[in-house]
């Protein structure tokens, strides 16, 4: 699987000492310098899943803000974000693993939330769909938290299937186990879930209801908090685990790509996404 990236993501969108911060993309750089440069979205492609005047706010910034509780802004995040959405959808296109920042799953149609701008998974999902024709994609998402963003903007779509699985209780506070659809699953984990607890839930639930599905392609929002060393949650993943979920995801359908979403632990996360790449290449 190709690396996508841009050499100028730990320069744009500085967020200071947040979690999200730019020596998140500076660490995988330094371990993946070879990545392929994607360039930025076309503004078309984010309005396929974003209001105009949300885009043309995020484009209008022109100093550091706040646009929620977490989410940092400022006169280079317009960029960032297109830039991060281009790179998601080249590797929706091409089979790639999109190492990006801002992250994307709990954005919104018409705000940011989560330390995410733009819905980079669904722009990736709806780009693949509008030029090569796939008719059914399958968003499988196993950052900690849950991407409420995402359900949203794909909620009541018969053509995409979103799974998630995420601690629950916890932020954002959605995706619960009562949230359930014909294309929307929803695996909540209790604190302290590991390896064990989420590889058995993708044998029981997931790959079922993938397989009725019956995707073309799998974008998988590839967030790393879930690992045991994660600063902000509590769920117990280790590498290995990864790296399993990530070729079982690859199974699920023909083709398959990925796009970062968190993972806090700038000395863990180059590792784990090695893990993650090795996951995909082996099926």
């Amino acid at each position: 699987m190709r690396v996508l990236s841009h050499p100028a993501f730990p320069r744009l969108h500085p967020t200071g000492h947040h979690p999200e911060r730019s020596e998140r993309l500076a660490v995988l750089h330094e371990r993946f310098p070879d990545f392929v440069t994607a360039g930025p979205a076309a503004v078309e492609d984010i309005l396929r899943c974003h209001e105009a005047a949300y885009v043309e706010r995020i484009r209008g910034l022109t100093g550091p803000t706040w646009l929620d509780n977490d989410t940092v802004g400022s006169e280079t995040s317009y960029e960032a974000a297109l830039l991060a959405a281009g790179a998601s959808i080249e590797a929706a296109l091409e089979g790639g693993f999109a190492l990006v920042r801002p992250p994307g799953h709990h954005a919104l149609a018409g705000s940011a939330m989560g330390f995410c701008l733009f819905a980079n998974a669904v722009i990736g999902a709806r780009a693949a769909q509008a030029r090569l024709g796939v008719e059914r994609v399958a968003i499988v998402d196993f950052d900690v938290h849950h991407g409420n963003g995402t359900q949203a903007l794909v909620a009541g779509d018969d053509s995409i299937l979103y799974v998630s699985l995420h601690q629950w209780p916890f932020y954002p506070g959605t995706g619960g186990p009562e949230e359930q659809g014909e294309t929307l699953l929803n695996i909540p984990f209790p604190a302290g879930a590991g390896d064990a607890e989420y590889l058995a839930a993708f044998t029981e639930a997931v790959e079922p209801k993938a397989r009725r599905f019956d995707p073309g392609l799998v974008v998988v929002s590839a967030g790393f908090d879930a690992h045991e060393d994660d600063p902000l949650a509590d769920i117990r993943l280790t590498q290995d685990g990864f790296r399993e979920l990530c070729r079982r995801c690859a199974s699920l359908a023909p083709r398959v790509a990925a796009v970062l979403e968190g993972g806090y632990n700038i000395t863990t996360l180059p590792g784990l996404v090695e893990a993650a790449l090795e996951g995909f290449d082996s099926v």
